[in-house]
Protein backbone atom coordinates (compact mmCIF):
# COMPACT_ATOMS: atom_id res chain seq x y z
CA UNK A 1 0.00 0.00 0.00
CA UNK A 2 1.25 3.13 -0.70
CA UNK A 3 -0.25 5.94 1.21
CA UNK A 4 0.45 9.74 -0.04
CA UNK A 5 1.11 12.47 2.45
CA UNK A 6 0.77 16.40 1.20
CA UNK A 7 0.14 19.67 2.69
CA UNK A 8 0.76 23.12 2.02
CA UNK A 9 4.17 24.79 2.93
CA UNK A 10 4.98 24.76 6.67
CA UNK A 11 2.19 22.32 7.41
CA UNK A 12 4.50 20.15 9.17
CA UNK A 13 4.67 17.03 5.95
CA UNK A 14 8.73 16.65 6.81
CA UNK A 15 8.47 16.80 10.80
CA UNK A 16 4.88 13.84 10.21
CA UNK A 17 6.97 11.60 7.52
CA UNK A 18 9.82 11.70 9.85
CA UNK A 19 7.73 10.25 13.12
CA UNK A 20 6.55 7.56 10.25
CA UNK A 21 10.24 6.63 9.57
CA UNK A 22 11.78 6.65 12.64
CA UNK A 23 9.43 6.03 15.03
CA UNK A 24 7.84 2.89 13.24
CA UNK A 25 10.32 2.35 10.18
CA UNK A 26 8.03 3.05 7.35
CA UNK A 27 9.96 3.99 3.91
CA UNK A 28 8.97 7.35 2.77
CA UNK A 29 9.91 8.50 -0.58
CA UNK A 30 10.15 12.55 -0.65
CA UNK A 31 9.60 14.24 -3.95
CA UNK A 32 10.73 17.15 -2.83
CA UNK A 33 14.34 15.50 -2.53
CA UNK A 34 13.60 13.95 -5.91
CA UNK A 35 13.52 17.49 -7.46
CA UNK A 36 16.80 18.03 -6.15
CA UNK A 37 18.19 14.46 -7.75
CA UNK A 38 16.71 15.15 -11.08
CA UNK A 39 18.56 18.58 -11.63
CA UNK A 40 22.21 17.94 -10.11
CA UNK A 41 25.40 18.46 -12.06
CA UNK A 42 25.85 16.50 -14.94
CA UNK A 43 22.06 15.60 -15.51
CA UNK A 44 20.31 16.80 -18.54
CA UNK A 45 17.71 18.77 -16.82
CA UNK A 46 20.15 21.07 -15.25
CA UNK A 47 21.85 22.18 -18.43
CA UNK A 48 17.85 22.85 -19.79
CA UNK A 49 17.18 25.32 -17.06
CA UNK A 50 20.70 26.67 -17.43
CA UNK A 51 19.50 27.32 -21.44
CA UNK A 52 16.39 28.84 -20.64
CA UNK A 53 17.84 30.67 -17.67
CA UNK A 54 21.38 31.56 -18.11
CA UNK A 55 24.59 30.75 -16.18
CA UNK A 56 23.87 32.93 -13.30
CA UNK A 57 21.38 30.22 -11.62
CA UNK A 58 23.68 28.73 -10.75
CA UNK A 59 26.43 28.05 -7.64
CA UNK A 60 29.99 28.34 -7.61
CA UNK A 61 30.25 25.16 -7.33
CA UNK A 62 28.27 24.50 -10.36
CA UNK A 63 24.94 23.45 -8.76
CA UNK A 64 21.80 24.69 -9.09
CA UNK A 65 20.93 27.85 -6.84
CA UNK A 66 17.96 26.79 -5.90
CA UNK A 67 16.71 29.88 -4.40
CA UNK A 68 17.58 31.64 -7.21
CA UNK A 69 15.35 29.76 -9.44
CA UNK A 70 12.04 29.78 -6.87
CA UNK A 71 12.54 33.53 -6.84
CA UNK A 72 12.20 33.43 -10.88
CA UNK A 73 9.69 31.19 -11.33
CA UNK A 74 7.30 32.10 -8.75
CA UNK A 75 7.31 36.13 -10.08
CA UNK A 76 5.93 34.47 -13.93
CA UNK A 77 3.62 32.06 -13.85
CA UNK A 78 4.69 30.41 -17.87
CA UNK A 79 8.48 30.38 -16.43
CA UNK A 80 6.96 28.12 -13.53
CA UNK A 81 5.01 26.11 -15.50
CA UNK A 82 7.59 25.50 -18.34
CA UNK A 83 10.20 23.94 -15.40
CA UNK A 84 6.95 21.81 -13.92
CA UNK A 85 6.93 20.29 -17.41
CA UNK A 86 10.53 19.69 -17.47
CA UNK A 87 10.93 18.35 -13.97
CA UNK A 88 7.89 16.77 -13.27
CA UNK A 89 7.92 13.76 -15.21
CA UNK A 90 11.41 13.18 -14.27
CA UNK A 91 11.14 13.38 -10.55
CA UNK A 92 7.91 11.03 -11.45
CA UNK A 93 10.35 7.85 -12.71
CA UNK A 94 12.71 8.95 -9.16
CA UNK A 95 9.31 8.35 -6.92
CA UNK A 96 8.07 4.95 -9.28
CA UNK A 97 11.79 3.50 -8.95
CA UNK A 98 12.10 4.44 -5.01
CA UNK A 99 8.66 3.43 -3.61
CA UNK A 100 9.36 -0.40 -6.01
CA UNK A 101 12.21 -0.88 -3.34
CA UNK A 102 10.28 -0.57 -0.40
CA UNK A 103 9.92 -3.66 2.12
CA UNK A 104 7.98 -2.05 5.27
CA UNK A 105 4.41 -2.91 5.60
CA UNK A 106 3.32 0.48 3.38
CA UNK A 107 5.39 3.29 2.22
CA UNK A 108 4.81 7.16 2.14
CA UNK A 109 4.66 9.30 -0.66
CA UNK A 110 6.01 12.94 0.85
CA UNK A 111 5.15 15.61 -1.78
CA UNK A 112 4.11 18.98 -1.25
CA UNK A 113 2.72 18.80 -5.10
CA UNK A 114 0.80 15.69 -4.52
CA UNK A 115 -2.33 16.56 -6.01
CA UNK A 116 -1.77 19.46 -8.72
CA UNK A 117 1.28 17.14 -10.23
CA UNK A 118 -0.86 14.15 -10.50
CA UNK A 119 0.96 12.13 -7.88
CA UNK A 120 -1.77 11.29 -6.04
CA UNK A 121 -2.35 8.14 -8.68
CA UNK A 122 0.07 6.53 -7.70
CA UNK A 123 -1.59 6.27 -4.13
CA UNK A 124 -4.01 4.40 -2.75
CA UNK A 125 -4.54 6.86 0.54
CA UNK A 126 -4.02 10.71 1.50
CA UNK A 127 -2.99 12.21 4.72
CA UNK A 128 -3.16 15.93 4.05
CA UNK A 129 -1.26 17.68 7.46
CA UNK A 130 -3.32 20.57 7.96
CA UNK A 131 -2.83 23.97 9.16
CA UNK A 132 -3.91 27.73 9.01
CA UNK A 133 -2.83 29.48 6.62
CA UNK A 134 -1.85 32.36 9.10
CA UNK A 135 0.50 29.42 10.70
CA UNK A 136 1.61 28.59 7.32
CA UNK A 137 3.24 32.11 6.16
CA UNK A 138 4.71 32.35 10.20
CA UNK A 139 6.48 29.02 10.34
CA UNK A 140 7.93 29.60 6.74
CA UNK A 141 9.02 32.99 7.44
CA UNK A 142 10.91 32.00 10.39
CA UNK A 143 12.42 28.87 8.93
CA UNK A 144 13.17 30.20 5.44
CA UNK A 145 13.90 33.73 6.19
CA UNK A 146 11.59 34.50 2.99
CA UNK A 147 9.74 37.94 2.62
CA UNK A 148 5.99 37.19 2.65
CA UNK A 149 4.91 37.88 -0.30
CA UNK A 150 7.30 35.16 -1.81
CA UNK A 151 5.79 32.69 0.74
CA UNK A 152 2.43 33.58 -0.34
CA UNK A 153 3.41 33.19 -3.88
CA UNK A 154 4.14 29.75 -3.58
CA UNK A 155 1.47 29.39 -1.39
CA UNK A 156 -0.96 30.35 -4.92
CA UNK A 157 1.13 27.87 -6.97
CA UNK A 158 -0.05 25.08 -4.43
CA UNK A 159 -3.64 23.60 -4.17
CA UNK A 160 -5.72 25.57 -1.94
CA UNK A 161 -6.27 24.48 1.43
CA UNK A 162 -10.05 23.28 0.86
CA UNK A 163 -9.02 21.46 -2.39
CA UNK A 164 -6.59 19.46 -0.77
CA UNK A 165 -8.78 18.18 2.31
CA UNK A 166 -11.15 17.13 -0.36
CA UNK A 167 -8.81 14.36 -1.54
CA UNK A 168 -7.93 13.77 2.07
CA UNK A 169 -8.90 10.10 3.45
CA UNK A 170 -7.02 11.10 6.97
CA UNK A 171 -6.24 14.52 8.39
CA UNK A 172 -3.44 15.57 10.64
CA UNK A 173 -4.09 18.69 12.39
CA UNK A 174 -0.97 20.08 12.50
CA UNK A 175 -1.75 23.88 15.00
CA UNK A 176 -0.56 22.39 18.13
CA UNK A 177 3.22 20.80 20.00
CA UNK A 178 5.43 18.18 18.49
CA UNK A 179 4.26 15.66 20.44
CA UNK A 180 0.46 15.96 19.32
CA UNK A 181 1.69 15.47 16.14
CA UNK A 182 3.51 12.76 17.15
CA UNK A 183 0.11 11.51 18.79
CA UNK A 184 -1.93 11.76 15.77
CA UNK A 185 0.91 9.86 13.58
CA UNK A 186 0.94 6.75 15.93
CA UNK A 187 -2.77 6.49 15.37
CA UNK A 188 -2.61 6.43 12.11
CA UNK A 189 0.12 3.79 11.88
CA UNK A 190 -1.82 1.83 13.88
CA UNK A 191 -4.44 1.92 11.46
CA UNK A 192 -2.86 1.56 7.96
CA UNK A 193 -1.07 -1.98 9.89
CA UNK A 194 -4.63 -3.35 10.50
CA UNK A 195 -5.38 -1.96 6.81
CA UNK A 196 -2.08 -4.26 5.45
CA UNK A 197 -2.98 -7.13 7.42
CA UNK A 198 -6.37 -7.07 6.51
CA UNK A 199 -7.49 -6.86 9.87
CA UNK A 200 -10.49 -4.12 10.41
CA UNK A 201 -9.21 -0.64 10.89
Amino acid sequence: MIIGLTGGIGSGKTAAADRFASAHGIHVVDADLKSRVVVEPGRPALQHIVDRFGSDILLENGSLNRAALRERVFQDVDQRLWLETLLHPLIREEIISDLASATSPYALLVSPLLVESGQHAMTERIIVVDVPEATQILRTSQRDGVPEAQIKAIMQAQAKREDRLRHAHDIILNDQDLATLHAQVDALHERYLAMTTGATP
